[in-house]
Formats: structure tokens, sequence, C-alpha cells
């Protein structure tokens, strides 16, 4: 089977300059409209009606340099002296990333993470509903996951047939993800989010998201590693510099004993 488009963590320099589908919006500013999305919808709830350019990057990390050149891709230039409308950037960014639908999703795999995952509020109102929860434990069927019953993975076709699943979540152990994902692409999946620490392999046309958060952990230790090793090197290099003038004045106390 071919390996599918990878949408994270692509170590291709010129990965910043593809486009993405339909309007041509690059990938890199594709990644980041929804930090943009999360600062306005901040903003919105604190009933800010406008924003500069400059507080919006700072609110989401980014230069506003790049912030301007990504929403000029919107065709959002904002105003001078006024800044950018607050609802109207909300409306705007959430129609370019298809959040003004609803996008059912099939979770699949519910041990502690995807019982978390389920859990998760904030599904429904970024354009996603949880259709169905999906375990291959027959233990775990009819149970309820927050409001949902868990459906046994044989079900798993007609689910997503019958619901028009597009996008799945695997939150299953590495060694089931592949099997499942290979089902949900044959099912009609077009998207998946795997959470399994593993790399899928899937068809042309279907998009991987990978979450993996032991990477992003060793990452973090990688920079703890790295500032400590400068602390201990910072220490270092202040001892030496004390030592000889130490030498030098007991030399020197020691030849003026000497005369």
């Amino acid at each position: 089977m071919a390996t599918g488009r990878s949408t994270q963590n692509n170590p291709n320099p010129a990965a910043g300059n593809r486009r993405s589908r339909g309007r041509g919006i690059p990938d890199a500013t594709v990644a980041r409209l929804p930090l943009y999305l999360r600062a306005l919808t901040a903003l919105s709830e604190r009933s800010v009606p406008t924003v500069s350019s400059e507080e919006l990057a700072t609110a989401a990390g980014v230069n506003s340099a790049k912030l301007r050149k990504d929403f000029s891709y919107l065709g959002s230039y904002g105003t001078r002296g006024v800044g950018y409308d607050v609802e109207y950037l909300v409306y705007q960014i959430s129609r370019e990333l298809g959040l003004t639908q609803d996008w059912p999703v099939v979770i699949v795999g519910i041990g502690n993470l995807g019982h978390a995952l389920a859990n998760y509020g904030g599904f429904a109102s970024r354009g996603f509903r949880v259709a169905a929860l999906l375990d291959a434990d027959a233990a775990l069927t009819g149970q309820l996951v927050a409001g949902l019953p868990v459906r046994h993975t044989d079900e798993m076709e007609e689910i997503v047939r019958s619901e028009r699943v597009s996008i799945g979540v695997i939150t299953t152990p590495p060694v089931a993800a592949q099997q499942v994902c290979d089902r949900l692409v044959a099912a009609g999946v077009t998207s998946i989010l795997n959470f399994a620490p593993t790399v899928l392999n899937v068809p042309d046309g279907v998009d991987v998201r990978k979450v993996d958060l032991s990477i992003e952990l060793q990452i973090l230790a990688f920079h703890e590693q790295r500032k400590a090793g400068d602390d201990l090197d910072d220490a270092d290099a202040e001892v030496p510099a004390a030592q000889p003038a130490a030498v030098v004045s007991e030399g020197t106390e020691l030849e003026e004993a000497a005369g």
C-alpha cells in the first residue's frame, strides 16, 4: 500500500511552500489558521470587536508580518488604524477550515486516551460530532462513555457508511493501528488522526495527522538537557577564572617571604 500524505512534521524544507487543496493556501498557513482561530475565539468571548495584527500575532505566537501574509490568502487585509474585525475573521477562518459544517468522527480504541477524547467538550463547539465509539473488546460493548454506547469494531464499516464519516481517530495499541486504519480507509474514511505510536501507510488521497506524546516529551527532554548543560558550562567557566589569581597571589607572597 502506498504511503499517503502526512501533514505533520514534514522534514521537507519546501513543505512550507506547498499549496493546500482549494484556494491555493500554503500548508504552512493552513497549519497556523487554528492558532488564529483560537486567539480570535477568546477575543470574541470577551466581546472585543477589533484587534490589531500585532495583538493577534502575539496571542497566536507568530510575528505580525507572517500573520498579515497569511490573512492575505484569505482576502482579508484589515483596516489601517482599526485592525481586523474579530467576528468576521472567526467566520472567515472557520469557513476556510471547513468548520461551518458538521463533521462526523469515529474514535477507535476506547482505552484511557479514547475515554479522554470522547469526553472532550471542544469537539461540538468546533464543528465535529463524535458519531461512534468503537473497540474490539466485547466486554466494553454497550458501556456508556460521554453519553455514547461503545460499539464493537465489527460494526465499523456499517457505521462509517451510515454516518457518512470521513474522519477517523485511532487510539488503539500500535499493533492494531494499521489494521484499523486499513478498514477505515476501505470503508470510505479519507482523514486519519493517529494517536498510536506507529507510522501508518495509507493510499494517495488520504491525509494522516500523527500525535505522538512520547516524541514531544523526548524533544522537551532534549531542550532540558541542553539548558542543564549550558548551566554546567557557565559554572565551569567561572571556576578557572578565580584560580589563577589565587595562584599568582600565593606565588607572589612566597617570593616576597623568600626575599
